[in-house]
């Protein structure tokens, strides 16, 4: 297929279109850099397989040809990157979002929308099935992200009803593994960034708060079934395995042989309680589920943070 992805600069979107020129498709990728890293993208030259435009997804998309995918993975998608770009945060999940599913209508293409857990806002069901409508705080700090990919996720289904286009929605629950930025300000990169450089693992509030971390390879086996399965509603994926961001610290710690201490800080504002992802749609419907242990994707990640450190 000729595929075109937005955002594929970043640390997913990049994994994926490593495993999408694996398969042989034709790649042209689209990203502004806000956060995205063209090294990431370092061992494709530009030409017959893969082109890469440096482009808001907000401006008007050119691409001469037949397209046969769009995947729409363009985002700031950390606390620390979204209260950075408030405003393009809203853009690129409201006038990208719009722009990226036009561009799949002209093309007669399918689209596929990287939405996120972050639509569940702070749950009050746990864990989290697609049919739950979340708990989101609009005018919040965090509103700027979780709204934008709520308004996302509405317009994807409206293109879908209103101009039958074969569309997919994946509600992306916490994901790390190696190419994951030292600033990213998502607990494991900064807990794995502070251990290796000595200094104190930042913990907010008691550190009773729980993820579920699921490693990059999983994620990317999950989007490519996805792309190719007729669903076309909202699909979690995720590690449904819960943990508590203290013990992922005291984790981190006992792996990097640190001898770092854990400094706290007060919880930021709506920053969630509960973070777990049902995936029994994903089980039944793709087939899938995740297989790396938490074990083997830090020991990957850390590799990869100390060899990056180095350079």
């Amino acid at each position: 297929m000729r595929i075109f992805i937005t955002g594929g600069a970043g640390f997913i979107g990049s994994h994926l279109i490593d495993r999408l020129m694996e398969k042989g498709h034709e790649v042209i990728c689209m990203d502004n850099l806000i956060t995205g890293n063209l090294g990431n993208l370092s061992r494709f030259q530009s030409g017959r397989r893969f082109v890469f435009l440096q482009q808001d997804v907000t401006k008007p998309i050119e691409v001469e040809g037949p397209i046969d995918y769009v995947l729409h993975f363009a985002s700031p998608a950390s606390p620390v990157d979204y209260l950075t770009y408030p405003i393009p945060t809203l853009k690129v999940g409201s006038l990208g979002t719009h722009n990226a599913l036009g561009f799949a209508k002209a093309k007669q293409a399918k689209f596929l929308l990287a939405s996120t857990s972050e639509v569940y806002g702070d749950p009050l069901v746990s864990p989290q099935p697609e049919s739950y409508w979340g708990n989101v705080n609009p005018i919040g700090p965090r509103g700027v992200y979780d709204e934008a990919k709520r308004f996302a996720e509405a317009i994807t289904l409206a293109y879908h009803r209103s101009h039958a286009i074969d569309t997919k929605i994946a509600r992306i629950f916490n994901t790390y593994g190696p190419r994951m930025r030292k600033e990213d300000g998502r607990a494991v990169p900064n807990f794995i960034n502070q251990t290796l450089k000595g200094e104190p693992l930042t913990v907010y509030g008691d550190g009773r708060q729980t993820r579920s971390f699921c490693f990059i390879s999983d994620l990317i086996e999950g989007l490519i079934r996805l792309m190719e399965s007729p669903l076309d509603e909202p699909v979690n994926l995720g590690n449904p395995e819960e943990m508590t961001i203290l013990e992922l610290a005291q984790k981190v710690i006992q792996m990097t042989q640190s001898k770092s201490k854990v400094e706290w800080k007060p919880l930021p504002t709506d920053d969630p309680k509960q973070r777990r992802p049902d995936i029994s749609k994903a089980k039944k419907s793709l087939n899938w589920q995740p297989v790396v242990p938490l074990d083997e994707g830090l020991r990957l990640t850390i590799e990869d943070f100390r060899k990056r450190m180095k350079e």
